[in-house]
């Protein structure tokens, strides 16, 4: 992760590992006051910025809601959701491309669907519309969907999927994006569209499954040097600072 996170992100992971979803739900919640107050060295959250590492802040309300939600705290999950819907509205005035501005009405969307608030597929219609109508200024949606801004918000979805998909990547960025870039307004508003059908699905499966996997990191497979005492996968996920199984999510040990 390249923006300062004060090390809450690490915790948030462990935090998942132990299925104390409260704890990561603070932990996220931590990383993102500390990522939307100092993004990275030298960079001002109220400077416009062409990579948008601001975004990373939004994915973490997202993220703590869905923990909170999971956790049996809908009430703090709804607050997360407000916070993460007031930022990014307040982050249009600063982000000067339209582009971005349509990625951080995506933003609001996602909050509102991990909140639990109402308004969550129409702030994705809304989203849609806004990318449609960004596409004047856009000659190479490839680049714009790679940016911080925008592979931070695709992140949140990622996790949920993969939650549902024993471990593996369930939506990948080919799935987030339209077919053709040629047409870049059709291209990226396949995001919110695609977002639309599956986010709110995925948030309910896993709060009515009560687990929420971590986010998958660096991966290996059917290795001779780790096995989950859980599970008895041999699948490992490095990500953040913890070792765990790629099938569970709990931690794994050294064989």
């Amino acid at each position: 992760m390249n923006t300062d996170d004060g090390g809450h992100r690490d915790r948030a992971v462990a935090a998942l590992a132990d299925r104390d979803y409260e704890t990561a739900g603070d932990a996220y919640t931590r990383a993102a006051w500390r990522v939307l107050a100092d993004p990275r060295p030298g960079q001002d959250p109220f400077d416009a910025d062409e990579k948008g590492w601001v975004g990373d802040g939004l994915a973490a309300f997202v993220r703590s809601a869905v923990c909170y939600r999971v956790a049996g705290r809908p009430e703090r999950a709804t607050r997360r959701g407000v916070e993460g819907v007031a930022v990014a509205r307040d982050l249009r005035s600063v982000l000067d491309r339209p582009v971005q501005r349509a990625c951080l009405d995506e933003s609001v969307a996602d909050c509102k669907t991990a909140g639990g608030l109402d308004g969550g597929p129409a702030a994705h219609d809304e989203a849609a519309e806004a990318y449609r109508g960004a596409a004047d200024g856009v000659d190479d949606p490839q680049y714009w969907g790679t940016t911080p801004l925008f592979e931070a918000a695709a992140g949140p979805l990622q996790q949920l999927a993969r939650t549902v998909a024993n471990g593996e990547i369930a939506v990948a960025w080919e799935d987030l994006h339209g077919s053709d870039p040629a047409h870049p307004g059709a291209f990226l508003a396949h995001r919110a569209t695609f977002k639309r059908q599956r986010f709110g699905e995925l948030v309910e499966r896993v709060v009515d499954e009560g687990f929420l996997a971590a986010p998958r990191g660096t991966t290996e497979y059917d290795t001779d040097h780790h096995r989950c005492p859980a599970c008895g996968s041999t699948d490992v996920n490095w990500v953040a600072d913890s070792v765990l199984c790629l099938r569970c999510s709990r931690p794994t040990e050294p064989t």
